[in-house]
């Protein structure tokens, strides 16, 4: 009973877990917008990759930890954009890995243009109770398992940009997969939870040398409440980017983007957690590198 108990606890934290956070959150979601939204593909005159790494809730045991490769690029004459998405992500002993790619069709009018997105690939389940600790002797509990599941997935997304603004409204992962787990007998099911986001921004004009950029993106997940942030960003001679910004019950985020020539780019975020959480832990490190190529001779300096 006591090794079922175990199982059962397990279990019941996954459930917990992927109710509460199925999906990576990312504080610099801003520049990293491929991930949300498969219509952001192709939408910079450019070829850019960025590199990411979360650590959430530094201190405490079994938190988050996020890592992502995003690249899209544009092919102008065809109106067309690609990107890939490749992520890993762990959370207790269960871990999350996955690749995506995606396709974006662009019209464009006189002042800005509409984007249309797919996205489909695979990710990778893994619950691996063999790590956790017992109280049993003479080596480990055999009824502690590790369960792999392969989960094929697809989304769509719609993208209004022009030079200065932006707002868009994507399903990234339409599919609820289902996730089969069994021991001794006892079959627990979980599942895939659809997410919905919709997000914009706008940049204004303070000075020569100083612009604003309020954005918003709001974070809607089956059987979960809504969640959203806010932020504020200064881009100062388009060279450095500081921004607070505030997520609901969650944490308060400061963060910088700087330009260290013309291809690349680093940019730093941290949690101040907001919640009960933040009795145990030291808050949340994000970390970002971003590489570009011009496709044009035009300059081409993305705010979002």
């Amino acid at each position: 009973m006591k090794k079922t108990g175990i199982i059962i606890a397990g279990l019941m934290l996954f459930c917990l877990v992927a109710k509460a956070q199925q999906r990576p959150i990312f504080s610099q979601y801003m520049f990293n917008m491929l991930a949300l939204n498969p219509a952001y593909a192709g939408n910079q005159r450019q070829l850019s990759v960025t590199a990411l790494a979360r650590n959430q809730w530094v201190n405490l045991d079994g938190a988050p930890k996020t890592q992502t490769i995003t690249s899209h690029s544009n092919f102008r004459d065809k109106n067309v954009g690609l990107g890939m998405i490749l992520y890993n992500e762990s959370i207790g002993v269960h871990s999350d890995i996955g690749a995506y790619f995606s396709y974006a069709y662009q019209i464009k009018f006189s002042k800005g243009m509409l984007a249309m997105g797919l996205q489909g690939g695979l990710n990778q389940l893994t619950s691996d109770y063999t790590k956790l600790k017992t109280r049993t002797f003479g080596g480990g509990d055999p009824s502690l398992q590790s369960y792999r599941s392969y989960n094929p997935n697809f989304g769509t997304g719609v993208f209004y940009s022009t030079k200065t603004a932006y707002a868009g409204i994507s399903v990234p992962y339409l599919i609820n997969n289902k996730v089969m787990q069994e021991s001794e007998g006892l079959v627990v099911q979980s599942s895939e939870k659809r997410y919905y986001f919709l997000t914009g921004g706008k940049v204004f004009d303070i000075s020569s040398n100083l612009k604003l950029k309020p954005s918003i993106l709001l974070r809607f997940q089956e059987t979960a409440p809504l969640g959203f942030d806010t932020s504020i960003n200064f881009f100062i001679d388009n060279i450095l980017n500081v921004g607070l910004s505030y997520r609901n019950h969650d944490a308060l985020t400061t963060m910088f983007q700087i330009d260290l020539n013309e291809n690349f780019s680093f940019g730093y975020a941290y949690d101040y957690t907001l919640s009960g959480l933040g009795d145990y832990t030291r808050g949340s490190h994000e970390i970002m590198i971003n590489y570009r190529i011009r496709l044009t001779s035009a300059p081409c300096h993305s705010y979002f």
